[in-house]
């Protein structure tokens, strides 16, 4: 009796242990292939896409995944032996007596009905929760990262009362779902309850009129105990199923969202061999649909192969906008951007970008070290290159000085460095690629004035050979360009070189006298 105790003992550890095993593979494997798939899908969307969701909204579709993957494996494998259980006790029951098994049966229908009113209800809040927690989210992420600020501006108290207002809203729609739920619980116990007294007191009458014994009636009663859990593991499975349905729905809707670019294998790609200088055509811009008013109207413009133009203007004018165009970052609203006698949007996007090197004001340092923030490209990092574009950033030596050199981590956006070392990393970047085109948008605006020489001079010598788009507002930095482009309210005002355009006394002339310090 003991050995067999043991054994049953053991047997089940086993069974246990290797359970836990393959449910941690299987639902690993199907967690890393659902947001696998998730995160290949939003890169493949435009620029658009990311300009009009939360960061919370995007995590919080993430999070669903953990749901999906959890349906698919525990919550399924339950279910299969649940519904295994009900039907051979079911069936155990049946052969008991076919009056108790009629009433059960019923009890069952109308349980499983009761389920089903409320679910209605139940997607309709969890729509709410999913919104409430990406805003919350989102206020997290924003309250971490802008703790710079939020203590400069002394503002600690209001941004607290922000989350905490994010928090009552999300108690508001939880307060809603446990009300919800009581009610839903409520029927369920009263209909199950309900249910086994008719079945206990059928079961009690059967036996004073003899129909059954005493032991069957006890039997019948453990049979019930037995349906009863796996019933309510089904009802549990549907509640689920509901579940991942709403996550599938928003996975989905990301799913359908028309890719950045549709048949790139159609795409040209290749080395231009023709004319390489960008042609601008009668561009307009707008960005949220036809009745937003127009960052950029009616930009024609030609951008000379192996020059440098550098593009001016007051804020807001669209001098980044343009850069973004130029990126195929956005598609135009009207007219055409032109490489080589071919459309822009006739290209491989991944193939153009790859042609190109870019300084964003908004350039992103990633929390991984120097170097890799440097190449970030790049598989495998070729050293050479690596200390030739520090240098030509200027930036080398302060590498060189810290502990681990370019092995040196960085925080999340550049954290732990100074602005200045942040463009400069972001220099470093472009030059590495050594691509054809390169875009600077105020590339050295948070240089000092010795830095931004340096890195000016040995710039010029890099942009040899190459098409050069420069925007920036210090006169250092554009007065050398081939052609200047003055940018007024999404127009092309001006154009021209320094010299020329600080003759004609216009608004490229107000522009230096006013922002670059020129002088009358």
């Amino acid at each position: 009796m003991l050995l067999a105790q043991m054994v049953l003992f053991l047997s089940r550890a086993v069974v246990d242990f290797i359970r836990r095993w393959i449910l941690l593979h299987i639902s690993t494997r199907i967690n890393v292939s659902l947001i696998s798939d998730f995160l290949i899908k939003l890169m493949k969307l435009p620029m658009s896409f990311f300009d009009t969701k939360l960061v919370g909204d995007i995590l919080q579709r993430m999070e669903d995944h953990r749901r999906i993957e959890r349906f698919l494996t525990a919550q399924s494998l339950g279910v299969v032996f649940s519904f295994f259980n009900f039907i051979i006790f079911g069936i155990v029951l049946l052969i008991y007596s076919l009056k108790i098994f009629v009433i059960f049966l019923a009890g069952s229908i109308f349980y499983t009905a009761w389920i089903f009113l409320f679910l209605k209800k139940r997607r309709m809040l969890d729509y709410k929760q999913f919104e409430q927690e990406a805003i919350n989210q989102s206020k997290i992420y924003q309250l971490i990262n802008g703790m710079q600020e939020i203590k400069l501006q002394n503002c600690e108290k209001r941004k607290r009362w922000e989350w905490e207002d994010v928090q009552a809203d999300l108690f508001y729609v939880n307060v809603a779902s446990l009300s919800l739920e009581q009610w839903q619980n409520g029927g369920t116990v009263f209909i199950n309850e309900l249910k086994n007294i008719l079945i206990t007191v059928l079961a009690a009458t059967a036996v004073i009129n003899g129909t059954l014994t005493l032991g069957m009636m006890l039997a019948i009663q453990y049979i019930i105990g037995q349906l009863n859990s796996p019933l309510e593991q089904l009802v549990e499975f549907i509640h689920n199923m509901q579940d991942v349905k709403i996550s599938l729905d928003r996975l989905a809707e990301i799913h359908r969202k028309e890719d950045e670019e549709v048949e790139p294998e159609a795409k040209l790609r290749g080395i231009l061999r023709g004319n390489r200088s960008i042609e601008i055509e009668n561009l307009c811009f707008q960005y949220e649909g036809p009745h937003s008013p127009k960052v950029l109207q009616n930009i024609d413009l030609i951008i000379p192969q192996g020059k440098v133009t550098a593009i001016v203007g007051a804020s807001g004018s669209g001098k980044t906008t343009l850069v973004k165009l130029l990126l195929g970052y956005y598609t135009p609203t009207e007219g055409l951007i032109k490489i080589d006698g071919h459309e822009l949007s006739e290209y491989d996007i991944r193939w153009w970008r790859n042609q190109c090197g870019a300084v964003m004001q908004d350039g992103f340092i990633f929390s991984e070290s120097i170097a890799r923030n440097i190449a970030v490209s790049d598989d495998e990092i070729d050293k050479q290159k690596l200390l030739q574009a520090a240098k030509m950033a200027n930036i080398h030596s302060f590498i060189s000085e810290l502990p681990l050199a370019y092995n040196t981590e960085v925080g999340q956006e550049g954290q732990g460095i100074s602005q200045g070392q942040r463009q400069r990393i972001l220099i470093s970047r472009a030059v590495y690629k050594n691509p054809d085109f390169l875009f600077l948008d105020e590339a050295t605006n948070a240089l000092d004035a010795r830095n931004e020489k340096e890195i000016s001079e040995n710039l010029d010598r890099f942009y040899q050979g190459k098409t050069v788009v420069i925007v920036a507002h210090r006169l250092s930095t554009v007065k050398n360009a081939d052609q200047i482009v003055v940018l007024d309210q999404g127009e092309i005002v001006e154009l021209g070189t320094h010299a020329e355009l600080t003759q004609k006394r216009n608004y490229y002339y107000e522009l230096v006298k006013n922002q670059l310090e020129l002088g009358v």
